[in-house]
């Protein structure tokens, strides 16, 4: 990919979270997803690129979208994208932290293309790659992960989502004596905090959406960490409704999708099969203050925005700080962020 596009994805995030800042702290949830979908459509359409969304997100709940296969782009270079236009739609509508746009890009194909459905996630550090084994207990791989980073088990630090598909596992990782931060949302700020050097998270293990997980998969990539990951049919997701009619029915069109996909959601999924080159690019954008990043800040016609633009065939992460004229911007975006 050419170097230009990278700053280009900045700006497709960056007016994603200006969007979904028009609805912070107001409750809807959908109506905060929609804005930044909105915008991040529009933006990205302005960019000279032949691109494909290779997984976006919304049929697992019901909420806007930019959908698998869509085009978009204003033609040139062909690009697969990853896109989640909020990951945290919850926290923003609520005011939360953490909050953030995300978009990762690589050359055509270069993603996994999957179903919008649950997945299990593995991620470690650069420090730990090659160790984790999805296949093996929690426990073995937590063990293992201390051994090669010579800490005791009571020093490790494990990250992961605090919903009822998880209380067992967290269970198991306090029992051992893990120290265990258990976040509300956002696996992809997680992610990113887990491969960072100067942060002190080991490991993440969670259960969460396959677009977010295929993004993380491009994070961990582009870091040079290490992950592996299953997707799961919603039937087999504790919460989802088990055994009833409805949640059986979600789970066959999941997995007759995979077929049609060539997945085998049985199994196990290694980093190169989620994020297939180095060649990656990736995006993300606050939209509320968090452990990552500082959100959107307005005063009259000027925002502020902090993005982080990650680079995989350089390992390169830069920072971005924004001023942002809102009156400047297009009519068109105007009316979504205004």
């Amino acid at each position: 990919m050419k170097n230009e596009l990278a700053l280009e994805f900045s700006c497709v995030t960056e007016a994603a979270a200006l969007a979904a800042y028009k609805w912070l702290g107001r409750g809807d949830k959908n109506l905060a997803d929609k804005a930044a979908v909105d915008a991040m459509r529009l933006v990205l359409d302005r960019v000279n690129i032949n691109g494909e969304i290779a997984i976006g997100e919304g049929e697992i709940d019901e909420a806007p979208a930019l959908y698998i296969g869509e085009k978009v782009g204003a033609g040139g270079e062909p690009i697969d994208i990853a896109v989640d236009p909020i990951d945290g739609t919850r926290m923003t509508a609520m005011g939360q932290a953490n909050a953030v746009s995300v978009l990762a890009a690589s050359d055509h194909n270069g993603f996994l293309h999957a179903p919008d459905m649950y997945m299990e996630k593995m991620i470690v550090g650069y420090e730990a790659k090659g160790i984790i084994d999805l296949d093996r207990s929690l426990e073995k791989n937590i063990i293992s992960v201390a051994k090669v980073l010579d800490k005791k088990l009571s020093e490790l630090t494990v990250v992961t989502l605090l919903k009822p598909r998880h209380e067992e596992a967290i269970k198991i990782m306090q029992d051992m004596g893990v120290r265990v931060f258990a976040i509300p949302d956002g696996d992809v700020v997680a992610s990113v905090l887990t491969c960072m050097p100067d942060k002190n998270i080991d490991m993440l293990y969670a259960i969460g959406g396959a677009p977010e997980g295929v993004i993380s998969a491009a994070l961990v990539r582009a870091m040079d960490g290490d992950m592996q990951a299953r997707l799961i049919p919603r039937n087999k997701v504790k919460g989802k409704g088990g055994d009833s009619e409805e949640t059986l029915r979600i789970a066959q069109n999941e997995i007759e999708r995979c077929e049609k996909l060539g997945i085998d959601v049985n199994r196990t999924l290694s980093l190169e099969d989620m994020a297939k080159t180095d060649e990656i690019i990736v995006s993300i954008t606050g939209v509320t203050r968090g452990d990552l990043l500082d959100g959107v800040s307005r005063n009259g016609d000027l925002a502020q925005t902090e993005t982080l633009l990650i680079r995989g065939k350089s390992r390169t992460v830069r920072r971005i700080h924004s001023t942002h004229f809102l009156s400047m911007r297009s009519e068109e975006l105007r009316k979504i962020i205004l």
